[in-house]
């Protein structure tokens, strides 16, 4: 069996392209195949035994629920569709229909517009720690980048551009999959990533790369590696970092628990671009979706400026109806705005 999975992920790797990432989360996937075959041929399962495996064995053992064992299950039909071509099955591939399990996609968090001000005013600018933090809350906000791309950035990936007889600045992005993108970085974001690129406290710090490049952002503390090996590559901010970084900020800014993530915040920027009437094809481009049906589910998120719209320009609102001094008498009160989740 091992033999078999080193095979596959070797074929997965080689022929498909596929990343190191995905090629660990199928190694994985499998190695729980093998561990619940306990030494049985896999050429021998059934289709009924495989939806055990992809089924309740997940479950019960390991409480993964339906959309959680979409990959396992996408990964088994994968590795039998493999077997299958390199000879190894002797009658039909058991897996060839396997179903996936059905769940509801809900609808990512999305944090708030003035959750958004709040947070990103909590960073102290006076030192360097906040100056980074302030960059790096706006990189994520203000370009939707995801973690894992976040912390892989380089200074070398910053690029300078002309736009409108002005000098303009765009990252490059390695995220999901090795796909590369170049991504424009807004006014806002450019201003608090020049003070951050250009703050003093940078000559203090070690962390060249064998290269000569350097991690953008940079860590001012790691208590888990002795002193003389904190230099070059383990300066880098890890993503646990990040996430401390915005969990931290948004306690002491009373938001919600639940919104304190990075993709909360590359949310917001999928939601704003849709509200703001940006083509679906745009939206996919710049949050790095493979495909645009990734990007729609920003069309469920864009409520506020459809609800601007439906209550501006449906019939009743241009006529008398029973609901309509009511309304006149609520507005006149000025009612405190809507607080709750998006």
């Amino acid at each position: 069996m091992d033999a078999l999975i080193e095979g596959f992920i070797r074929f997965k790797q080689l022929n498909q392209g596929r990343a190191d990432r995905t090629a660990a989360a199928y190694s994985d996937i499998l190695g729980r195949f093998r561990d619940w075959l306990a030494g049985r041929d896999p050429c021998s399962c059934t289709e009924d035994e495989l939806l055990v495996f992809t089924g309740l064995y997940l479950n019960k053992t390991f409480g993964l629920h339906a959309r959680s064992r979409v990959p396992y299950v996408a990964c088994v039909r994968g590795f039998y569709d493999w077997l299958d071509r390199q000879g190894y099955l002797a009658d039909v591939n058991p897996a060839e229909h396997l179903p996936y399990p059905k769940a509801g996609k809900p609808l990512p968090q999305v944090i708030a517009l003035d959750h958004l001000e709040k947070l990103i005013a909590q960073p102290d600018l006076g030192v360097f720690e906040g100056v980074r933090d302030a960059a790096l809350i706006s990189v994520l906000a203000g370009c939707g980048l995801r973690l894992a791309g976040l912390v892989a950035m380089n200074r070398s990936d910053l690029h300078e551009y002309q736009f409108k007889k002005q000098r303009r600045m765009a990252t490059r992005v390695l995220e999901k999959g090795d796909k590369e993108r170049l991504q424009p970085i807004p006014r806002e974001v450019e201003l608090l990533l020049r003070v951050y690129l250009e703050h003093p406290d940078h000559d203090k710090i070690d962390a060249a790369l064998p290269n000569g490049d350097r991690p953008l952002w940079v860590s001012t503390r790691n208590t888990r590696i002795p002193a003389h090996e904190f230099h070059g590559e383990a300066r880098r901010l890890s993503a646990r970092g990040v996430q401390e970084i915005v969990r931290r900020y948004g306690l002491r800014a009373g938001i919600p628990e639940a919104l304190l993530h990075p993709h909360a915040l590359r949310h917001r920027f999928g939601t704003e671009l849709t509200e703001s009437d940006v083509s679906l094809d745009q939206t996919s481009k710049l949050l790095g979706h493979s495909s645009v049906q990734s990007s729609m589910v920003y069309l469920h998120l864009a409520m506020n400026k459809k609800t601007e719209t439906v209550d501006r320009a449906n019939p009743l609102a241009k006529i008398r109806t029973p609901a309509s001094e009511l309304l006149r008498r609520l507005d006149a009160q000025q009612r405190p705005p809507f607080t709750g989740p998006v």
